[in-house]
């Protein structure tokens, strides 16, 4: 029988207490587990950040050319990316022609949903869009009952009742009611809930066709976003934007670059902790988020923008509000049931 000497004994102790340390550190990761309550709020901060700023530079400047903007946002995101995977920060899964073909579907839902955002908030102030998002909420549930076999229960369909109610009401009340601005953002409910609803299907789908057999949260940002620019473009042509853009002086403005870049980062923040967030819930728990961060967004959105309401117009914002706690309250206690 071979027995260790003081030294060996030393270099043994030396790797039983280094590897002690290693799963120490180990478990204080797995400890930190609360992901879905960090990534809920993390998608929270940069999803309101990300309208007010749409909203600023689409309003604020004046700027008529949603689709480019847009572009530039996942032009920015697609760069940064591709910096960190570069200087070894982050590993990103190779683009391969069998991702792509998966993930394609998800990415026109991805970019249809942003640009009709765009055009929207052109149109409708920050507070009304928050409210008639709610309708996202009904769209994904009935999806969620006819796609997943996932049913709700009564409060769940009371509270997504009285967010149709606030919708209809907060339109009828809206003192700066544009019938182009609705119609953009009714088109923007259902890519949203589309998305949220294929989203999580392609994640599945797309990991069993990586090399690695997984796909994480900046694997799929780059995926999305590189996807977006080649369709981008072709809209952008469609639409006749170039010739927008190569009249309009705000290009020559060097704060008017500063704000769009911005966005562009806030852009990869709202991709990244949208896909980490749903990664770690579910589309309707996705979907609810925005029920519970529209009141903060909305008192920023009449104050910054001082936007004209009504006492019946405030109080149906209100009312849309509160149904969208209503509604988030009602999908905790439905979560927490066995």
């Amino acid at each position: 029988m071979k027995t260790l000497g003081n030294d060996e004994i030393d270099l043994e102790g030396g790797k039983l207490e280094k590897d002690t340390e290693k799963t120490i550190r180990s478990s204080r990761v797995v400890k930190i587990h609360n992901q879905a309550l960090l990534s809920g709020l993390a998608y929270c901060i940069s999803s309101c950040s990300m309208i007010l700023v749409n909203k600023y530079v689409l309003s604020s400047y004046d700027f008529n050319a949603g689709i480019s903007l847009m572009l530039y946002q996942n032009f920015v995101s697609v760069v940064i990316v591709l910096i960190l995977s570069f200087s070894g920060v982050i590993s990103t899964e190779p683009l391969t022609w069998r991702l792509i073909k998966v993930w394609l579907p998800v990415n026109v839902i991805f970019v249809g949903m942003l640009i009709t955002s765009m055009f929207s908030l052109k149109y409708i102030n920050v507070a009304m869009v928050t409210v008639l998002k709610n309708v996202t909420n009904v769209i994904t549930a009935v999806g969620e009952m006819y796609l997943f076999n996932k049913y709700h229960d009564n409060r769940v369909w009371a509270s997504l009742f009285l967010m149709i109610i606030s919708a209809i009401s907060g339109g009828i009340t809206d003192l700066s009611f544009h019938a182009v601005g609705y119609t953009w953002q009714i088109f923007n409910c259902f890519l949203t809930a589309s998305y949220s609803l294929t989203l999580r299907r392609v994640m599945d789908t797309a990991k069993q066709v990586t090399k690695s057999g997984n796909l994480n949260e900046f694997s799929m940002v780059l995926l999305n976003n590189t996807l977006s620019l080649p369709l981008g473009i072709i809209l952008i042509l469609m639409f006749n934007e170039v010739d927008y853009l190569s009249r309009t002086p705000l290009l020559r403005m060097p704060l008017f670059w500063l704000v769009v870049t911005f966005s562009g980062f806030l852009g990869l923040a709202i991709s990244f902790t949208s896909m980490w967030f749903l990664r770690q819930t579910g589309p309707t728990t996705y979907s609810l988020v925005g029920s519970l961060n529209k009141i903060p967004l909305s008192v920023a959105g009449i104050l910054l923008f001082k936007v004209p309401t009504s006492l019946e117009n405030s109080a149906s914002i209100f009312f849309g509000l509160l149904a969208g706690v209503f509604f988030a309250r009602a999908k905790m206690r439905e979560k927490s049931q066995p």
